[in-house]
């Protein structure tokens, strides 16, 4: 390998590492701890996956993603999901104008850079699939005529699990095209102390700290981060854990995973592990990088079976047993770097 694969936080990793750091400070300014689903947002951005937020009410999700669109200078658009959406109130329709004589496209709130799907699980399906259509496609097709919808395009989907009433739950083939399900949980009592204080001043300004074109622009650098086979094969180890976990050494569990992770799961690990790489001042992946986005790339992926269910088995629980099974491989990138240092 020469040494131009060698990329060190010194090298061109360095300039995305300190705007995107700039940036993360700027979001947590407005919200006070989530630091971790703060960091996988902006992984989310540079990877162009999307997003599966669960939490209960409260817990500023709305105002989270609002402050990362302010903050990377993109245009937010927020969707509350109802029964009675229809698709044409998503992705836009075309309207018949009596005065012009013709019909007009009228585009829906989808064409932003970030859209919040609020409660995506209380609308019908025919909704939910346009949706996950222009998520997949980055378009819109309206009377013939196809839209792109603007880059970067990242769509953030909230689910509430404490209400089942009136829901319609995403099917598992269409859960497992988010990128990640982040489980967003209450703040530390010291936490919730810090945002009751700053309720009782107005509300913070928020400062642009990113344009688009520089955020395209990281995006596309992730390509250069290398990942070795070793990383890649420990990804696909992962995602083969859950699907026969006992033939690695989990026999207890085969009775407990319906299916395991499709292989959207480890594509978008290492997609994932390389812009977090990138955010960490890194021009490679390391294992660290994979172990610290499994659970939340592969967590979503896992239909448990009725057993599991039945004794109260997460699907993190299971995650955390195939973690453990499955050995790490070795950081010859970071060998290489230290010897070329020296």
């Amino acid at each position: 390998m020469d040494e131009t694969t060698d990329l060190s936080p010194q090298d061109a990793h360095e300039d995305p590492r300190r705007a995107l750091s700039e940036a993360l400070h700027e979001i947590k300014r407005v919200i006070v701890g989530q630091d971790a689903m703060l960091e996988r947002l902006l992984v989310s951005l540079l990877a162009g996956g999307h997003v599966l937020l669960e939490g209960v009410p409260g817990l500023a999700k709305t105002l989270t993603v609002r402050t990362l669109a302010d903050v990377v200078g993109g245009t937010f658009r927020r969707v509350q999901f109802t029964p009675d959406l229809v698709p044409a109130d998503l992705v836009g329709t075309r309207i018949w104008r009596p005065d012009t004589g013709r019909f007009d496209t009228e585009l829906g709130p989808v064409f932003g850079n970030v859209l919040l799907a609020d409660e995506i699980n209380r609308a019908p399906a025919k909704v939910q699939s346009a949706l996950l259509e222009v998520m997949q496609e980055n378009q819109v097709t309206i009377g013939g005529q196809t839209f792109p919808v603007p880059r970067p395009f990242l769509v953030l989907a909230t689910q509430n699990p404490i209400e089942s009433e009136g829901t319609y739950p995403l099917p598992e083939a269409q859960v497992d095209r988010f990128l990640m399900k982040l489980l967003v949980d209450y703040p530390t009592p010291g936490e919730e102390a810090a945002v009751v204080g700053r309720s009782l001043g107005g509300p913070a300004e928020v400062r642009q700290r990113l344009e688009l074109h520089d955020l395209e622009r990281y995006a596309a650098l992730t390509g250069q981060v290398m990942v070795d086979r070793d990383i890649i094969a420990y990804a696909v180890a992962l995602a083969d854990a859950t699907r026969h976990p006992a033939a690695h050494g989990m026999g207890d569990l085969a009775g407990m995973v319906e299916f395991g992770a499709s292989p959207r799961g480890p594509i978008g690990l290492i997609h994932a592990a390389r812009a977090l790489a990138m955010l960490r001042g890194r021009g490679y992946v390391n294992a660290g990088d994979v172990r610290d986005l499994a659970p939340d790339v592969l967590r979503h992926r896992l239909v448990l079976s009725y057993d599991a269910l039945s004794e109260g088995v997460t699907a993190d629980q299971i995650l955390d047993r195939v973690l453990e099974a499955i050995p790490a491989p070795e950081d010859r990138y970071q060998h290489r770097v230290a010897r070329g240092a020296a």
